[in-house]
């Protein structure tokens, strides 16, 4: 299958990035970091979650983060919400498109949201109805899709049943997540196959991380069949609190090189997103994980001194 002519990027650092972070990061900087990652061009920034602050105290200005960014024409700032309570809460502050999230994994559904797969699908079934009822858009991740910290290989078919419950109460779009970067190409294309006999590719979407080095790989071996949307995240920021030694998403620079390297578009200036990284990182006190944010921000570096 040729590869896809265009990807679109959908930008989680705001959001996945940023939620287990140990030091509290003010919400001018979150939405600062919207800003900037807007200026380079990203269409569809997670932009925070509406989940409980006791669970995740960084996503408890979500709110102020909603009224305080500038909410763009063509650009998509989504929101997770784990509940009709979080729903409720990102309808007040005016969100268009909302995130539900499930697991492929049992161990993993009842560690992170204290529930099994087939209940925390019937919790999403009522979001997902108000939520279109609203005319609010709604995105499905499932998580755990190449491996389990506690059940180690998920089957392709247990990932697929999750998508397709998904897709089918409603989800416009549902990301294929391998939370402890685990996964290989050769996994990775037994399992979007096995979700595609399920539900449209066009509607599916890749989010990988990088733990074991192979999350610009499995995304590779993705295009080639043909998938078209991918998750990534600004510096490489976030991780599963989960999964002992889970780096971060996959870097949104990486992907980007990979993909102008291929000749697809992605409507993103890389300057920009590097320069962006170089920033959140700072603010942050580290380097940036993404290696081609490194290597642009060097090159930089050097021309200036010469």
């Amino acid at each position: 299958m040729a590869l896809p002519s265009k990807v679109k990027i959908v930008e989680v650092g705001p959001r996945d990035g940023l939620q287990n972070e140990k030091q509290s990061v003010p919400t001018a900087t979150k939405v600062e970091l919207i800003r900037r990652l807007g200026d380079a061009g990203l269409k569809s920034i997670e932009a925070t979650a509406f989940v409980s602050p006791r669970w995740v105290p960084q996503m408890a200005d979500a709110a102020d983060v909603m009224a305080k960014i500038e909410h763009r024409e063509g650009i998509a700032y989504s929101v997770l919400v784990p509940n009709m309570k979080g729903f409720e809460a990102a309808l007040a502050a005016g969100a268009k498109e909302i995130a539900v999230f499930g697991a492929a994994s049992e161990t993993f559904s009842q560690k992170n949201i204290n529930c099994s797969i087939a209940e925390s699908l019937e919790r999403f079934r009522p979001v997902v109805a108000a939520a279109r009822e609203a005319d609010i858009k709604v995105r499905g991740y499932v998580s755990c899709v190449l491996g389990c910290p506690w059940e180690g290989e998920i089957k392709p078919t247990a990932v697929a049943e999750v998508a397709w419950a998904l897709f089918d109460m409603g989800c416009h779009e549902v990301s294929l997540g391998d939370t402890i970067g685990s996964g290989t190409p050769d996994a990775t294309k037994v399992m979007i196959e096995a979700v595609a006999k399920r539900m449209p590719l066009k509607k599916m979407a890749g989010h990988f991380h990088d733990t074991w080095g192979m999350a610009i790989a499995n995304i590779y071996a993705s295009l080639e069949l043909g998938l078209s949307v991918f998750d990534a995240s600004v510096g490489g920021l976030g991780g599963c609190p989960y999964a002992a030694g889970a780096s971060g998403n996959v870097a949104t620079e990486d992907v980007v090189w990979l993909l102008r390297g291929l000749g697809i578009e992605t409507g993103i200036d890389l300057a920009k997103l590097a320069d962006t990284a170089g920033w959140i990182s700072q603010e942050l006190g580290r380097e940036t994980q993404s290696k081609v944010a490194r290597a642009l921000l060097a090159k930089k570096a050097a021309s200036l001194a010469a």
